[in-house]
């Protein structure tokens, strides 16, 4: 037995509450190494002769990646008051792991504690997000809804995008075209920045209650979310807490009064040039001197930007909230700002944009998601670009899976791109078979999914300059690909139709083939399942679905035919970029 492969924590991912009356447990252990795991579990008050009484009762490996197994339970305890051990079967040996380690015997060891179910510390993200499809709206590229009042437009609706382009979007322009979204399927807006700044990405603010004159006023936007919610759309805005921009009020007061300046310590100076014409040093968003850092740990700043994130709840009735490089930000802010925004709204959505593991803001008190770049970055190794195979491509998105509980990866941000990534079609080297496959992976992998504005009528965009990714929206019908348009529409509703999507976290994997190109997984638990098969590869692939799968009734949601299997077991051949999805019902 490899024992120093195994490990287990009693929090975070490794044991916690999933609702107010279950707990997850998991337990990790080396590929192939261990062919039983027994959960030995008791209620720490409950004793006869001397000693606790326990029971025991097997785990389920639940799936593997590269190098480990992870084995899983949901359990309810009694009293809500848990302890437990582990039993550890390799066929050779057995050993029980606990808190002391590994040992021969119970009473040589000491249990792990799950102290008590709290259920306000039970991770509460908003339901209403699972069922979400989102699309993410650069506001100046979208749509021109009224060009009388702009003052700032240098090119054309469709030039080719400059970093200092603008072309006129606007809020009464998203307003025009919620029809169309509707009819795609979507159910939430993420806005990029919409509040007063002078670029067109907006992420240098200069008042952060206002909105940018070029989008419209406050009656603009409150028309906009009133006609959202009226289509059952959700709107989500963009915070940019960890800097200001250059303009704002301020940070040029300090560039005025200096060390003398009552902001002073609203930012990060570390020299402000005083008494010796030198320009003050600050720290900055990456090394953007326009974007200057806020200090969030002064209580001043800190009160404005809680003012900010409340006003915006309170007076327009937006859903969520989208904060800008949050991982930068402290943790006693955001724990702030969570409270805060929750007890004006308490089902208002926070996603973060944190591009790496972010368990530490995934506890409950802070966010609810972060933006899933990881996700991203397999999707486009393994199908737009093709670096990797299906079993590369299966062992990171199952080592991603674990990383998080089960319901913080229901309300994960899935992406394929956005305004800072290149566009994934020209991701996809252009290739419309590949993008398929690609939003196929989105629209069926556990979480929240979101569109990136063009995406689905094949926008392109790539370069050194963020500029290309942010192209204008094409509005010419005869210059949209409307046979990926209908793809997108049919994938949705397809996403909509089968709660196995969307209900739960539940990601199993049947067969990964590098060879081929093939892979086939599993989504949902219980009576209805769903089976998604690709193929990735250059030659047609046989595939034969599990026989633990006979005697079901398969429904092809894409045909939306039906057929009983009885002892008969499903096979079917794939296409190159050719897929299936299959309902199934036990």
């Amino acid at each position: 037995m490899i024992k120093e492969a195994v490990y287990h924590r009693p929090k975070n991912n490794y044991a916690y509450a999933y609702d107010t009356k279950t707990l997850h447990l998991r337990l990790r252990s080396k590929k192939e190494d261990i062919s039983i795991v027994n959960l030995i579990y008791g209620d720490p008050y409950r004793w006869a002769e001397d000693r606790m009484i326990s029971d025991a009762i097997p785990m389920q490996k639940l799936t593997s990646d590269e190098l480990f197994d992870y084995w899983f339970i949901a359990i309810s305890p009694e009293n809500n008051r848990f302890v437990y051990m582990f039993e550890l079967h390799d066929g050779d040996e057995t050993t029980v792991y606990g808190e002391k380690g590994f040992t021969s015997s119970v009473d040589d060891n000491r249990f792990f504690r799950f102290p008590y179910l709290n259920a306000i510390d039970v991770f509460d993200a908003p339901a209403w997000v699972k069922d979400t499809v989102w699309y993410q709206i650069f506001p100046e590229r979208f749509a021109n809804g009224n060009p009388g009042r702009k003052t700032n437009v240098n090119g054309a609706w469709g030039d080719t995008p400059k970093p200092d382009s603008f072309f006129g979007g606007d809020l009464e322009g998203i307003t025009q075209h919620l029809d169309y979204l509707v009819d795609l399927g979507i159910t939430g807006i993420y806005l990029n920045p919409i509040f007063e700044s002078p670029t067109n990405h907006k992420y240098d603010t200069t008042d952060y209650l206002k909105i940018d004159p070029q989008f419209g006023d406050e009656e603009t936007f409150k028309t906009m979310v009133k006609e959202c919610h009226a289509r059952g759309i959700r709107v989500m805005l963009d915070a940019v807490f960890n800097h200001s921009g250059y303009g704002f009020a301020p940070f040029q007061d300090v560039l005025k009064h200096g060390s003398k300046s009552r902001y002073a310590d609203w930012f990060h100076i570390t020299s402000f040039g005083d008494g010796q014409g030198d320009q003050p040093s600050y720290e900055t968003f990456a090394f953007v001197p326009e974007m200057p850092k806020l200090n969030t740990t002064n209580p001043e700043v800190k009160e404005y930007l809680l003012k900010v994130s409340k006003y915006w709840i309170e007076e327009f009735d937006i859903d969520g909230w989208r904060l800008d490089v949050a991982n930068e930000i402290d943790h006693k802010f955001w724990r702030q700002f969570r409270n805060t925004v929750r007890s004006v709204k308490d089902d208002l959505y926070i996603v973060a944009e944190v591009w790496n593991d972010a368990m530490p803001w995934l506890q409950g008190d802070q966010f609810d998601a972060v933006m899933n770049y990881p996700f991203t970055e397999s999707v486009i190794d393994f199908v737009a670009k093709r670096k990797i195979g299906a079993e590369k491509f299966a062992n990171e998105v199952i080592s991603h899976l674990e990383l998080y509980p089960d319901n913080v990866t229901e309300v994960l941000f899935n992406l394929l791109g956005s305004h800072d990534t290149a566009r994934i079609l020209t991701e996809c080297q252009d290739d419309k078979g590949r993008l398929k496959l690609a939003f196929l992976l989105l629209l069926t992998y556990p979480g929240s999914p979101s569109i990136y504005y063009g995406d689905e009528i094949g926008l392109t965009g790539d370069g050194d300059d963020f500029a290309y990714y942010r192209k204008c929206m094409e509005w010419e019908e005869e210059k949209q690909d409307q046979d990926l348009l209908s793809f997108m529409k049919r994938l949705i509703k397809i996403r909509k139709t089968y709660s196995a999507f969307t209900d739960n976290a539940r990601f199993g994997l049947l067969e990964a083939n590098n060879d081929s190109g093939l892979l086939v997984f599993t989504r949902g638990q219980g009576a209805q399942q769903m089976i998604v098969a690709l193929n990735n590869g250059e030659a047609p692939v046989n595939v034969i679905v599990p026989a633990t799968y006979n005697n079901s009734t398969i429904r092809d949601a894409w045909s939306e035919s039906n057929e009983v299997l009885g002892q008969k077991a499903l096979s079917f051949t794939l296409e190159p970029q050719q897929f299936r999805i299959y309902s199934v019902e036990s």
